[in-house]
């Protein structure tokens, strides 16, 4: 193996063990906030607790834990598929049959009035989504409230938005007459989903009339929408990048790379990666000076620096973070939930623990790391209260249906409600990482 390639398999397994202890950590952070909801609300009403796992001990635990005069056992297991809180008298993912043939005691869950048990089975949910706006509101307290301004750049757009009026150069301002300001995930939603939009082109405003079928477009497209057109002006350089070793600094204007003019960054990042594992000569201005520096491109058709932004930076005060965290994690939500309008043959689109992963950076960062845990856990919180069997939703059917109709599901009934709900899950996890390896292999 020559130098050259054990440099790139050496950066491709940093960058792998980097993502995936971000997920493991992140994951393993929001399972167990989510398990101490259960816990705690069952402990409020005297319910044992009889297990408290991060992770599943499927035959046997990695450690495990019981205090004197306690009635739960604390564990880690060796499955990190998620983890689970064992409540006694409960029909759940243990599939204790058992217990549940023996007459039923004063401290089962299955003995205690239908309002509590239902209580226990929405805090995890809440305990995810509280989390989420908590995290939110901290990250814009020690990082404050970044963000580009939507209404102030020029936009680059995809055929598909091209074909439906949006011209390159647009500055989009408002989504059926609600005015935006930032460019980012719920902006664009709220414009793809919008019946009109309104565009500032060539300093006057126009109306769009967007297509009833645009979201569908946009999705079968493959393409973003749009990418914001900015200069390609170092802000910062990576140590250790190829970048770096060649001679850059903050401040350089990249105009061309190997005579080929590149007007905008999102054209300099296009041209960049026809020349994966390649060295170019790059074209740049520094100050008044016009410089011509050669660079070896990586794997990824990358050099290693982050582009001048023109963000707007808001600090936060401490008490001010918390109505701010708690609308943008809200507007999150949202987002997610709309844009599963979007998706079409759903099963091809699900993703497992690989496409989770690759959502954080490949170096560690703080910020990022804690804003994809907010956004993870806002996700948790939304799949589990879906009316699945197996998952929080479904036990909440049922004890919904207790509680209108007065009648209690028999335990045969909820026992092969959890057998389904398992299977279903187990599928769905099947079929979301085969997907991820046919992405791989076909990649």
């Amino acid at each position: 193996m020559q130098p050259e390639q054990k440099n790139v398999s050496f950066f491709l397994m940093e960058s792998f063990l980097i993502k995936a202890l971000q997920l493991i950590f992140s994951l393993s952070i929001l399972v167990v906030i989510h398990e101490l909801g259960h816990y705690l609300v069952a402990r409020a009403f005297n319910i044992r607790v009889e297990k408290f796992y991060l992770f599943f001990d499927v035959w046997f635990p990695l450690l495990r834990y019981k205090p004197k005069n306690s009635h739960t056992e604390y564990g880690i297991g060796w499955l990190p598929f998620g983890g689970y809180v064992k409540i006694a008298g409960m029909i759940d993912e243990s599939m204790d049959t058992e217990q549940m043939k023996r007459p039923a005691q004063p401290w089962e869950f299955r003995s205690r009035p239908v309002y509590q048990r239902l209580l226990v089975m929405i805090a995890g949910v809440v305990m995810n989504f509280v989390a989420a706006l908590f995290i939110y509101s901290m990250v814009m307290y020690n990082w404050g409230d970044s963000y580009l301004e939507i209404n102030k750049i020029p936009l680059k757009f995809s055929e598909t938005a091209r074909e439906a009026g949006f011209r390159n150069g647009d500055i989009i301002l408002a989504a059926d007459g609600v005015h935006l300001t930032r460019f980012d995930d719920i902006s664009l939603i709220k414009v793809i989903d919008a019946d009109e939009v309104t565009v500032l082109r060539k300093n006057k405003e126009t109306k769009l009339t967007l297509p009833n079928d645009f979201m569908s477009k946009v999705e079968n497209s493959g393409q973003m929408f749009c990418t914001f057109i900015l200069p390609t002006v170092i802000d910062s350089i990576m140590p250790e990048k190829r970048a770096a070793a060649a001679g850059f600094q903050q401040g350089d204007s990249l105009v061309a790379i190997n005579t080929e003019t590149a007007a905008s960054f999102s054209d300099f990042v296009a041209l960049l990666g026809n020349y994966k594992n390649q060295q170019v000569n790059i074209l740049l201005f520094r100050g008044d000076s016009l410089l011509t520096l050669p660079v070896d491109v990586d794997e990824k058709g990358q050099i290693g620096f982050a582009v001048k932004r023109p963000a707007n930076i808001v600090q936060v005060g401490f008490w001010s973070s918390f109505p701010a965290g708690i609308h943008y994690g809200i507007q999150k939500l949202s987002v997610y939930v709309r844009q599963l309008k979007l998706i079409k043959n759903g099963l091809s689109k699900l993703g497992g623990f690989g496409t989770i992963g690759s959502i954080f950076p490949s170096e560690w960062n703080w910020q990022s790391f804690w804003e994809m845990t907010a956004f993870l856990s806002l996700i948790l919180a939304f799949m589990n209260i879906l009316p699945i069997p197996a998952l929080d939703g479904g036990h909440v059917f049922f004890l919904l249906f207790e509680m209108f109709t007065r009648r209690k599901p028999s335990e045969k009934v909820l026992i092969n409600a959890q057998y389904i709900g398992m299977a279903i899950l187990l599928t769905l996890l099947l079929i979301a990482n085969g997907n991820d390896v046919l992405r791989f292999l076909i990649n």
